[in-house]
């Protein structure tokens, strides 16, 4: 489901006003590689990426939205980045702004598919063949391989 019923709910109650989230991004890597999804809504090629349900723990959120999207079971090994996104707009009219929580994950089973309709491909990626990510995915990729060892703080 693209968007959770509890973002919903209170879309239902706020319009299109600005709405704070936490993400999180769920870099799964099996040894020089990394497990991608192609976005069905834009195309793009990324990282698992999610909503974090109420009262759920961040680490739980990033091996469900794996298992859910790509049909890949793994295992949060480590918090990896914590960042801001900036504010964005849908489509639709609606503002979202994101706290993004960044996990290296563990390949334990499964092969990559398209799980659940948000993505239109889910394929293994060589860590050396990132050429057509975003430059925001290749950091949070970068951040996750190197085990956080490159964070730093903007402000």
């Amino acid at each position: 489901m693209p968007t959770p019923d509890f973002v919903l709910a209170l879309r239902a109650k706020i319009g299109t006003d600005p709405l704070w989230l936490s993400g999180v991004t769920a870099v799964v890597l099996r040894g020089d590689e990394v497990l991608l999804v192609r976005r069905a809504d834009d195309g793009r090629l990324t990282p698992v990426t999610g909503i974090v349900d109420p009262g759920e723990e961040p680490a739980v959120a990033a091996e469900r939205e794996v298992l859910e999207e790509a049909g890949i079971v793994a295992e949060t090994e480590a918090l990896v980045w914590v960042h801001t996104l900036p504010p964005m707009r849908y489509d639709n009219g609606d503002r979202a702004q994101y706290l993004d929580i960044v996990f290296r994950c563990r390949y334990v089973s499964g092969e990559p598919h398209p799980a659940d309709g948000e993505n239109t491909e889910a394929l293994w990626r060589r860590l050396d063949d990132l050429g057509d990510l975003s430059a925001e995915m290749r950091e949070r990729i970068l951040q996750a391989a190197t085990g956080g060892e490159v964070a730093r703080f903007e402000r």
